[in-house]
């Protein structure tokens, strides 16, 4: 399973050291906010841009914003690899993805705790990513939402069916408990902020959400 730290817990004023913190980690997790989709703003491409200066990992950027489609070509400039956009936000996900995809980037479709998984079903021949979110976005302190397993298997299942290749990423209260359970559902890649960078051994925390707890 891929760890994904997201910066949204660093210390953005020792970036470099933060990024060093995390070197095991294949991606790097950028959460975008802008206030309007999620009632939090967080930081901008300024940020992609100035990490990507120091790695050359895989930037994975989760844009929770309205309109997301307007700062594809930006963060694509910026240094993004991945970018994911909320179905919630999109008029059109199909030309959203077909967008990323003309700019070299993969494509990821995120979905709230309360839309039916069932509404990606169109897109999932397209996407190279779904993100389930396994607490409402925007809103710090929540706990991990067990509803989210269902929808992990539902995806593995459709995938499976299909013969399908998108990645499972799921965000959300991911912790050394929560890992597993979302690893035996079925998840390939987790997103996970405050677990790792509130851990004064970063390297460590990561191993945990791979592996579990040591003996």
């Amino acid at each position: 399973m891929i760890v994904a730290p997201s910066f949204l817990t660093a210390d953005m004023h020792r970036l470099e050291a933060e990024i060093a913190s995390v070197r095991s980690a294949e991606w790097l997790h950028f959460d975008v906010m802008d206030g309007q989709f999620v009632p939090a703003v967080t930081y901008d491409q300024r940020l992609v841009e100035t990490v990507r200066g120091y790695s050359d990992r895989y930037f994975d950027c989760h844009l929770m914003t309205e309109k997301p489609e307007a700062s594809f070509a930006v963060y694509a400039g910026a240094g993004a690899d991945a970018i994911t956009f909320h179905l919630e936000a999109s008029q059109d996900p199909a030309a959203g993805i077909a967008l990323l995809h003309a700019l070299g980037l993969k494509a990821g479709l995120a979905i709230k705790p309360a839309t039916p998984v069932e509404r990606l079903a169109p897109f999932l021949a397209d996407v190279d990513l779904v993100l389930v979110m396994s607490v409402e976005p925007g809103k710090g302190g929540q706990k991990f939402m067990v509803e989210a397993l269902d929808r992990i298997a539902w995806l593995v299942s459709f995938r499976a069916e299909r013969g399908l290749g998108y990645l499972i990423e799921v965000d959300g209260g991911i912790n050394g408990t929560t890992a597993p359970l979302v690893r035996r559902a079925g998840a390939d890649v987790v997103v996970a902020g405050s677990f790792i960078f509130n851990r004064n051994d970063r390297e460590a925390a990561i191993a945990e959400l791979v592996h579990g707890r040591p003996d």
